[in-house]
């Protein structure tokens, strides 16, 4: 998406915020770690019309209100569960023959 063309109020949007700047997280994590910021990524309704970049507010589906960097519109999802373990597949038939 254009970084110049508006967000319209009320748009899904995605922003993200620091929790913990770099070198001030716990001392219990690993030093490589504690080099980088603890960041937050929060998804929600956009309170006011906006450029992505820009600091705004969010509503979420629980009604908080969040601020952060705006960084994705109507944002997906990316995860998956990753490709099938072959072996995997046929257990639910094997067991019901046991069973049988």
């Amino acid at each position: 998406m254009d970084k110049t063309k508006k967000v319209t109020k009320g748009t899904w949007v995605e922003i993200e915020s620091i929790i913990l700047p770099a070198g001030q997280r716990s001392p219990k994590v690993p030093e490589d770690t504690q080099k980088i910021p603890l960041q937050m990524r929060v998804r929600g309704y956009l309170e006011n019309e906006a450029n992505l970049g820009d600091e705004v507010t969010i509503s979420t589906l629980i009604g908080r209100k969040l601020e952060g960097r705006l960084v994705e519109v109507n944002p997906g999802y990316t995860h998956t569960f990753g490709r099938p373990v072959l072996e995997l597949l046929t257990i639910g038939q094997e067991l019901k023959k046991i069973l049988k």
